[in-house]
């Protein structure tokens, strides 16, 4: 059964929830500034525990204990909800070590190259259509991308990693179809035992520092609390994502995530003052017009059948 993105009116609560998720994204860098002292993967394994904590306990308080027999319950849940939990533990953790190791450009070009093969994953796998306008903005689109890959001088594969890693996660989320909190809780208990091992070894060997040791201070309860509450903010955008892509087309939703780079860029540029010179702007420039040109022939779209009250 094929969804054409031109045919009908859009689920305008599910475009809000997709803003919502991708303005969320976008801010995050500012969140995990205050935690450059923690080491990527121990940011990732407390982002994973906390999450974990924070939708089962919530889960088993509204549905009981029965709720994961109930998720699993689906055809290939099982299996679907272990790659979908993989793929998104493996795009924090790549995203989190790129950005300490100052590939912030290429982490944010993954994160434009990002819309584009969600697009692509809608139309090729999903059969979505999209009409001229639509077709037109991709390819403007997708000029701007090339065109940031062409002047960041080197073979992308930060940014590609990252792009594919979340374009599949939101495709298998998709797919599966499974009510989004209790898909999200799924994954999560995938990942608890694997990061709360980490997480006790690092403690056992002195790299942690939540707790003190006689080699090096405790990072202090701020530090701790910032840790907890990004399981907050780990898990609200997600929930959010996973419950747009069930309501809207999968290639609005990948035109929808320019959303998130480009506050991103913004908050690179403006709070935390890295370079943004002429080539960027180009790039930059073309992404943002096919941007403008989506949303104008949505809203277009949009009026036209839009019924009339009587």
């Amino acid at each position: 059964m094929s969804a054409a993105v031109g045919a009908g009116p859009l689920d305008r609560r599910g475009v809000w929830i997709a803003i919502a998720a991708y303005v969320a994204w976008g801010l995050m860098p500012l969140y995990w500034h205050l935690l450059k002292v923690v080491p990527a993967m121990q940011i990732m394994a407390h982002r994973v525990v906390w999450s974990a904590l924070l939708v089962c306990g919530w889960l088993g308080f509204k549905y009981g204990r029965g709720w994961v027999r109930e998720t699993l319950s689906r055809p290939h849940a099982a299996p679907l909800l272990a790659l979908s939990g993989a793929l998104i533990a493996f795009n924090w953790g790549l995203y989190i070590w790129a950005v300490n190791a100052g590939h912030v450009v290429e982490s944010a070009l993954g994160y434009f190259i990002n819309p584009l093969l969600s697009v692509m994953l809608g139309v090729v796998v999903l059969k979505e259509r999209l009409n001229r306008v639509q077709w037109l903005s991709v390819g403007i689109a997708a000029i701007g991308v090339l065109w940031l890959t062409v002047s960041y001088g080197s073979f992308p594969w930060i940014a590609l990693a990252l792009a594919a890693s979340f374009g599949i996660y939101g495709l298998v989320r998709k797919l599966l179809g499974v009510p989004p909190v209790r898909g999200l809780g799924v994954e999560s208990l995938w990942l608890l035992l694997p990061a709360l091992a980490f997480l006790l070894w690092s403690e056992a060997s002195g790299q942690g520092q939540l707790l003190p040791h006689a080699a090096a201070p405790s990072w202090g309860w701020s530090v701790l609390g910032l840790l907890v509450f990004g399981g907050v903010l780990t898990s609200l955008p997600l929930i959010g994502f996973a419950a747009a892509v069930q309501r809207i087309p999968y290639s609005l939703v990948g035109l929808l995530q320019y959303i998130s780079p480009t506050l991103q860029l913004l908050v690179g540029v403006l709070v935390l003052h890295e370079p943004f010179g002429q080539e960027r702007a180009i790039g930059f420039g073309f992404i943002w017009l096919a941007l403008a040109l989506y949303a104008a022939e949505g809203l277009l779209r949009s009026r036209r059948t839009k019924p009339a009250i009587a």
